[in-house]
């Protein structure tokens, strides 16, 4: 007999596809994050596919669906661990990576960002207002595929939907042919040095802009006029060495430089934001024990709302504790022996800064989304700060054998905590998307555990497959179109450079100079109740390449004033609505067209199969001008979606 529907949730069939698409979104999310240092969320399409798939079964649920986009979203953020481990092979250290080591790492972390986020449901998604643009754009996916709401607007709503999915998709196709051109750039001289604009030509950052909102669109312009029109023309005065184009002068500045001085400002206001949100944890945890005693005392689950039903706070915390003998036995296999003291300082490092990393994280997730969250400089504070401990333990300058092995365990313990902060980072938006369509948190927690398991276990032989061929820059014998690993190379450089005493100090301090100005700014903004800067959006403008902001920055205006011409509408809420579910297609289209594009160009060897046609000159206009009405004709559509 068929299990009522209504119930339907954590099913086997739901665990299988989501092992499926996990298994397909990691191997492409660890070529995309090795190609060019980004990775795209994959709840989205994984809701997407799920609906599709699910469909033609008898009973499929919204929650259910809910499900293999929680196990599946595990790929989009833990396959982020390319931003670091690869930094091992980088320093000669590996020349592989060890299978069980690497799986043991990989799901250690992962599951310890799971356990740190249950608390923190209850402070940053249920009791905060937090926006959460991809967990509100996956909920409203679910929701249109599972009819909720009336007949008339469904069918808008999933019009809407599908139109912004065409949208999406449309332009990164005729990208990939070469008709255009994936990023408009110029650099040119400012002030004395030089400095370059540019932006990804991408449907899914104009979406994601839409969903966070103007005020932290404009938080990110500000992070970029400080980056990229005050700091860095001052920092290319010296103009470029003899034979190097000016662009990549100052492309390479902006890496070695100006990123430094952004991870500087996210730091303070990461700390900030650990300050301001530790109440609200703090009474999470209470909430959290006060559940499990009703939970004891009135007959178990039954007794609670669905949406109280974490995971119980004994599990959560004993969970945490047993985890010390894994991280240890791991810690030892790695240094082979190693001394104690050390081993025990970094386990204690683990458990502490996991739980600074996941605030952190999970608030950045719900400021800007998963995918445009900069954990790679969540990375940089932590391989700062256990450098920092190795120093002060070991001190520095010691013999060149001896810093190569602290630089290693620097990396190694990164990799650790990288976990956490990758996961925590999505399961906050994976929850909220849960709370929006009426998700059991437990069963989404285990759900995030399994699909943290899976993604474990594949990881690995990709990552060894690519380093096979065609390797990684940096690495001995990477060939000619080895992948740049870009924030690999540069959270090694940083462990190298505090271990040996040679990182430039000064540009950290300024960044945190700046923080602090935008944390000053924010409160005093925040007493007019009119506006707000957030600090850590701010350093996000800094810190991240211009071609992730500027379309989010320009999404985030326009997404302004469509609704302020929503809200002069017959009916307001539904004008809103639309507006979000075209934005979500142009997400959903992006991100669907990006996951099989990766697959293919993994499977051909060749990252331009699609191309008709040669590098060009007029490609970058014409990009310009072809997106331009795209994005034009996207929101003419918001608007007739509201009238039908």
């Amino acid at each position: 007999m068929d299990k009522p529907a209504s119930n339907r949730e954590l099913t086997l069939r739901g665990i299988v596809l989501g092992a499926i698409l996990t298994v397909i979104f990691t191997a492409a999310n660890v070529y995309a994050g090795l190609k060019v240092g980004l990775t795209f969320a994959t709840s989205i399409p994984a809701a997407v596919i799920s609906m599709a798939v699910l469909r033609s079964f008898k009973g499929a649920t919204i929650q259910e669906n809910n499900i293999v986009q929680t196990i599946a979203s595990a790929a989009g953020t833990l396959s982020a661990i390319v931003f670091v481990l690869p930094g091992l092979l980088m320093i000669g250290w590996w020349t592989g990576f060890p299978y069980w080591q690497t799986v043991a790492a990989i799901g250690i972390g992962g599951i310890l960002g799971v356990m740190y986020s249950v608390p923190l449901r209850r402070a940053l998604v249920t009791g905060s207002d937090l926006p959460y643009p991809e967990g509100v754009a996956a909920a409203e996916v679910l929701k249109v595929g599972a009819g909720i709401g009336g007949v008339e607007e469904n069918k808008r709503g999933l019009r809407a939907v599908v139109f912004g999915s065409v949208a999406g998709a449309l332009y990164p196709l005729i990208a990939k042919m070469k008709l255009v051109s994936e990023s408009a750039s110029v650099t040119f001289k400012l002030g004395g040095g030089a400095t370059t604009l540019s932006g990804g030509l991408s449907m899914m950052l104009v979406g994601v802009g839409h969903l966070i909102g103007l005020m932290v669109g404009l938080a990110m312009l500000t992070g970029v006029v400080i980056s990229f029109l005050i700091i860095l023309p001052q920092l290319t005065a010296s103009g470029p060495p003899v034979g190097t184009e000016l662009a990549d002068y100052v492309n390479t500045i902006f890496r070695q430089k100006v990123r430094f001085i952004g991870a500087g400002t996210i730091g303070v206001a990461a700390i900030w934001t650990l300050l301001r949100v530790i109440g609200p944890i703090v009474r999470g945890i209470a909430d959290a024990l006060k559940a499990n005693r009703l939970r004891k005392a009135e007959g178990g689950f039954a007794s609670l709302p669905v949406g109280e039903r974490d995971l119980p706070i004994g599990i959560v915390g004993g969970t945490i504790l047993l985890s010390v003998i894994p991280i240890g036995i791991l810690l030892s296999q790695f240094t082979a022996g190693g001394d104690t003291a050390t081993m025990l300082v970094a386990i204690v490092y683990i458990l502490i800064a996991g739980v600074i990393i996941a605030s952190v994280t999970g608030y950045m997730a719900g400021l800007i989304g998963a995918s445009n969250s900069p954990v790679s400089g969540v990375g940089i504070l932590s391989v700062l700060g256990i450098a920092l401990v190795l120093v002060a333990m070991h001190g520095r300058g010691g013999d060149a054998g001896e810093t190569k092995a602290l630089v290693a365990f620097a990396i190694f313990v990164t990799g650790i905590i990288f976990g956490v902060a990758t996961i925590a980072n999505d399961n906050l938006q994976d929850l909220k998307t849960g709370q929006l369509v009426g998700a059991t948190p437990w069963k989404q927690q285990i759900a995030l555990i399994m699909g943290v398991c899976f993604g474990a276990l594949v990881i690995p032989p990709v990552l060894d497959v690519l380093n096979a061929s065609p390797g990684f820059v940096g690495v001995p014998g990477a060939g000619k179109d080895a992948l740049a690993a870009p924030q690999a190379s540069l959270i090694a450089a940083i462990a190298q450079g505090v271990l040996d005493g040679k990182l430039n100090w000064n540009l950290v301090g300024l960044g945190a100079l700046i923080g602090v100005g935008a944390i000053a700014i924010d409160e005093l903004l925040k007493k007019t109740g009119k506006a707000s800067l957030p600090p850590l959006a701010v350093g996000l403008g800094m810190y991240l390449p211009m071609d992730v902001t500027a379309l989010v920055i320009v999404g985030a205006v326009l997404g302004h004033v469509y609704n302020k011409w929503a809200k002069r509408q017959k009916d307001p809420e539904v004008a809103e609505r639309m507006g979000v579910l075209v934005a979500t297609g142009l997400i959903v289209g992006d991100s669907l067209f990006s996951v099989a594009f990766a697959l293919a160009a993994v499977a051909s060897d060749r990252d331009d199969f699609l191309a008709v046609t040669a590098g060009h000159n007029w490609q970058m206009p014409l990009g310009v001008a072809v997106f331009a009405v795209i994005v034009a004709f996207s929101y003419a559509r918001m608007r007739k979606a509201t009238t039908g």
